[in-house]
């Protein structure tokens, strides 16, 4: 493996542990099995997850939330759910994120609410119920 293949496995491993705290099952399996694909999606997402402190345009609450609209529009409920939460952890409120599901049932059809924005929206209920933020 290259150098400038180690280092960009690197950076996106970081911005994985930065945001969520791990790296996700799916994109250790991509590191080590396709380590020049990770490698490329590593830099890409440690460039899009800077927040403005670090150069970002948009802030990071911002960020998740787009995530977990565009995962629940894509029907990706599992990455939906982690970027939602991960977004309330940065300040995002149950009524910011049930007007952005509402956005994404607009464009995307009621479908999109039955196959993952109600158990997005659900998951968030149950973190802030238990006192996490």
């Amino acid at each position: 493996m290259t150098d400038i293949t180690e280092e960009a496995i690197q950076q996106g491993v970081a911005s994985f542990m930065s945001t969520f705290g791990r790296l996700p099952p799916n994109f250790a399996l991509m590191a080590e099995h396709a380590p020049g694909a990770f490698a490329g999606y590593g830099l890409t997402r440690s460039f899009v997850m800077r927040d403005r402190a670090d150069g970002g345009a948009l802030d990071l609450k911002t960020k998740e939330l787009i995530f977990a609209l565009l995962d629940v529009l894509a029907g990706q409920t599992t990455g939906a759910r982690n970027h939602a939460a991960a977004a309330m952890k940065l300040g995002l409120t149950l009524p910011e994120l049930a007007e952005g599901l509402t956005q994404v049932m607009m464009v995307g059809g009621i479908t999109t609410w039955n196959v993952s924005g109600a158990e997005v929206l659900r998951h968030c209920i149950d973190i802030q119920a238990a006192g996490q933020p």
